[in-house]
């Protein structure tokens, strides 16, 4: 069966090239039908007893294809402007969703200030554990058929992930086994998120939609995030591999939790590190120990956006993280 789905100028002759070739190529055509506005017609009949000229009704919602689609998780939309409202918050509320964010980011602030109060070295960390915490919590509700409607904690949760260390260990945690939940997830987040923090969660979003198959979700997730900022890395990475037609079986992460903290832990340069080893052996009270300082490791050079767009068409994701940790910016700013 061949269809074409749009007005007849311009389906007509492009469905009556295609049908001449496939029967052309051997192929048996079934049917070759029409469709638009929520009507068909058949090209290869001209009885208008059974193919009238206005065009025979159909509901592509109640045909059971669709209750499949639903039932696992691909909900069908009329057409892409449907889908893309999905993402939209409710009319109305967008003052709601404001004064949430600047509640959000009131908080951040006071957790911060309050670790430089007492005297932390670096009082982000503090922010990164909080975030982590509440993103893994949000992750696990939703893995366990729950969910979130809190204006404050939506916003909340949109404000944490906007740190590259906190959305990096939830993009870790993407474990493709639980698709369906991670997309309500980040659905609820963008749709609860203001603007300035709307692409890390559209980009876990996104990152979800295609290890579930659902390229069409995907697609606007990435156009969402890209919408908010242009420039964001990951959404463009995500973009290149959609874009490329890459399967759902390259939409993963080969680092752990565990090895996506490490990769953001404070670099040593090579001078400091000799200089601290020359410090803890004095004050030892020994000049000649047997053991010798380690040597520090060389500071690696991270590979360009470019690069990486490049790697993920060639290789999936594999070994492709957002922004190395000497790029990242300021909460909110990326």
């Amino acid at each position: 069966m061949l269809i074409g789905y749009g007005p007849a100028d311009l389906v007509v002759p492009v469905i009556a090239a295609a049908a001449e070739s496939l029967i052309g190529a051997g192929v048996r055509l079934q049917e070759v039908l029409r469709a638009e506005a929520g009507r068909y017609w058949s090209m290869l009949c001209n009885d208008p007893m059974c193919c009238p000229p206005e065009g025979s009704p159909y509901d592509p919602g109640s045909h059971p294809a669709a209750a499949a689609m639903t039932a696992a998780g691909l909900t069908a939309h009329p057409d892409r402007a449907a889908l893309v409202r999905t993402l939209q918050s409710p009319a109305g509320i967008s003052d709601q969703v404001r004064q949430a964010t600047n509640r959000a980011r009131m908080r951040l602030a006071q957790v911060a200030a309050q670790s430089q109060t007492a005297g932390h070295t670096d009082p982000q960390l503090r922010v990164v554990r909080i975030g982590r915490t509440a993103v893994q919590r949000a992750i696990h509700c939703y893995r366990s058929g729950g969910s979130i409607s809190g204006r404050d904690q939506l916003a909340w949760l949109a404000v944490l992930l906007a740190d590259l260390r906190v959305r990096d260990d939830a993009w870790a945690r993407m474990d493709p086994t639980h698709h369906a939940a991670h997309c309500r997830l980040w659905t609820d987040v963008v749709k609860g998120a203001a603007s300035e923090f709307v692409p890390a969660p559209a980009s876990l979003l996104a990152f979800a939609a295609w290890q579930a198959g659902n390229g069409a979700l995907a697609a606007v997730a990435v156009d969402r995030a890209l919408a908010a900022n242009p420039d964001y890395s990951m959404a463009m990475l995500l973009l290149g591999a959609i874009e490329a037609g890459l399967p759902p079986s390259a939409a993963k992460m080969p680092m752990s939790p565990a090895q996506v903290a490490a990769s953001y832990a404070p670099v040593t340069s090579p001078a400091r590190a000799r200089t601290k080893a020359l410090r803890d052996t004095r004050r030892s009270g020994s000049t000649s120990n047997r053991e010798q300082p380690a040597r520090a490791q060389p500071i690696r050079a991270q590979p360009s956006r470019a690069a990486r767009a490049q790697s993920a068409h060639g290789r999936g994701l594999e070994n492709v993280r957002g922004e190395p940790p000497q790029r990242r910016r300021r909460i909110g700013q990326r």
